[in-house]
């Protein structure tokens, strides 16, 4: 496999996973694509114990939009992975664990893959087709 075509397939990878990321934030601070906004994720927020609701709800929602959309484009690749793979994780341990592996019994499958993925590209680097190579980053991640 060329770089090229790995190029093309992280691009891709960052892509699909990224923009899916941040639009999630994007329901919990601004109610987009059927979200509840912060208001409504802060009521399900308490409702699973974590209070205060809606600042748990923002920094989700800030977690997951920023670190979605600097995936997304590559833009301090490994900071965004992180911060993918932190909420991802909090989501594990705050709302899923006690429902096993399996996401169709609300478990946390899903989120294992999403992990699976920032790890891999934070690991590999982004891609030639990154804002962190064209902003010549690249030197200080070591990728």
């Amino acid at each position: 496999m060329t770089g090229t075509v790995a190029s093309l397939g992280l691009l891709i990878l960052r892509l699909v996973f990224g923009l899916t990321f941040a639009a999630h934030g994007s329901q919990k601070l601004f109610g987009l694509f059927g979200g509840g906004g912060i208001a409504g994720t802060g009521v399900w927020f308490e409702s699973i114990g974590m209070k205060p609701g809606k600042r748990y709800a923002v920094l989700a929602g800030l977690g997951e939009f920023i670190s979605g959309l600097f995936f997304a484009f590559g833009l301090l690749t490994p900071l965004a992975a992180f911060g993918i793979v932190a909420v991802m994780i909090v989501s594990i341990f705050a709302a899923l664990r006690k429902n096993g592996y399996w996401a169709l019994q609300g478990g946390y499958e899903y989120n294992i893959a999403i992990i699976t993925a920032a790890v891999c590209v934070a690991l590999t680097g982004p891609g030639a087709y990154a804002l962190d190579r064209l902003l010549g980053l690249g030197h200080v991640f070591g990728i």
